[in-house]
């Protein structure tokens, strides 16, 4: 008789612990989220949610290990726009505005799923996505809630395999999102001053005349969430289109490139200049740079409405192609202060490129689109 009732002491006592209440924050379903072989951190700030019958997952996703998706992501903040795309054999985007209950492809088509914005995370119709780049997705019911698994169609496994296999990581997950929590429930918010933007103002200028080189420093802009300028050569106006619309979905200014020693006036090669461009991507120009300037070639072409570039550092002689190379053009831009224009030709390549973002972002510098109002 005492071994029963130790018995269904003990019963009553692990009901209690499995039935304590979780943090008044928590949710009672969450979604856990992951990209191929890997599970996410678990957050209410992230957490995919339904819509209008649709299944939103966060644009982070595409960031960090979800690079692997190979779908790169890109938030232009004043534009109030998200561009997805791959760039492999065939280019193909998707734009979400913020502002528009659609999505717009990179022919035009429209599908009438819109993004949501929760606190400072965009959220977007996975379905879509998913469809748009060839992605494959399941939703999975798990202890806790549901599995949101976004992958490769090369992830060779089952659903449910891949959700008992990621078991003990959704458990820590889901442990780690408790604490959060209860921590957040006892600390009390604190005011925060603004934080101010430091640093400078740079404004790269490359020269765009090989596709594949070009490729590859959009490739590294994209990763590091900068801008420059592409100074576009005749030749690669005319076989770019997939670039040059890449361009201008990611913000990044274009440019036509010129030769004052030409047979043909500088007028003539930048009207024609801008008639290929609008062909390719429906956009014009007035950024130009004009090689073997004189006065009366810059006079031509600023009297024809166009801005001649005019760089305070011309580095062009010097090819930004390894560590060394970029640390020498942080200093020089160091060395000048405040907003600096940088011409670095056609030497420039990614390795080079990188190293050099790399160095700037960690001196809070910004490297910015060429615009036409920036001398």
């Amino acid at each position: 008789m005492m071994r029963r009732k130790l018995a269904a002491l003990l019963l009553c006592l692990l009901l209690v612990f499995q039935l304590s209440p979780v943090p008044s924050g928590a949710a009672e379903t969450v979604y856990f989220t992951a990209v191929n072989k890997n599970v996410l951190t678990l957050s209410d700030d992230t957490m995919p949610f339904w819509s209008g019958g649709y299944l939103y997952v966060p644009s982070t996703i595409f960031t960090g290990v979800g690079r692997d998706l190979g779908v790169s992501y890109y938030p232009n903040i004043a534009r109030q726009t998200v561009l997805l795309y791959v760039d492999k054999t065939v280019y193909s985007s998707l734009v979400f505005d913020l502002n528009k209950d659609y999505a717009i492809d990179n022919e035009g088509n429209l599908y009438f799923q819109k993004p949501i914005q929760r606190g400072g995370v965009i959220f977007l119709p996975i379905s879509l996505i998913a469809r748009c780049f060839g992605l494959l997705y399941s939703t999975v019911e798990v202890d806790r809630g549901y599995l949101v698994w976004v992958r490769n169609p090369d992830m060779d496994m089952e659903e449910r395999y891949f959700a008992d296999a990621a078991k003990s990581r959704m458990d820590y997950e889901y442990n780690q999102y408790l604490r959060n929590q209860s921590a957040e429930e006892d600390i009390a918010p604190e005011e925060t001053e603004p934080s101010t933007v430091t640093g400078q103002r740079i404004y790269l200028c490359v020269e765009a005349a090989d596709p594949e080189r070009v490729k590859s420093l959009l490739d590294i802009l994209d990763r590091y969430d900068a801008h420059a300028a592409f100074y576009c050569t005749e030749a690669f106006l005319r076989e770019g289109g997939d670039l040059l619309r890449r361009m201008t979905a990611t913000g990044q200014a274009i440019g036509l490139a010129v030769d004052a020693a030409a047979d043909r006036p500088v007028t003539e090669q930048l009207e024609t200049g801008n008639r290929l461009l609008s062909q390719a991507a429906s956009v014009k120009t007035r950024l130009a740079w004009i090689e073997n300037a004189g006065e009366e070639s810059v006079s031509a072409a600023e009297a024809a409405g166009f801005c001649p570039l005019d760089p305070d550092l011309d580095r062009a002689a010097y090819p930004l192609s390894s560590t060394g190379a970029a640390d020498t053009l942080l200093q020089r831009v160091t060395s000048r202060g405040g907003e600096v224009t940088v011409w670095l030709g056609d030497s420039a390549n990614a390795a080079g490129l990188g190293t050099f973002l790399s160095a700037a972002e960690a001196a809070d510098d910004r490297c910015l689109a060429m615009t036409e109002t920036v001398s």
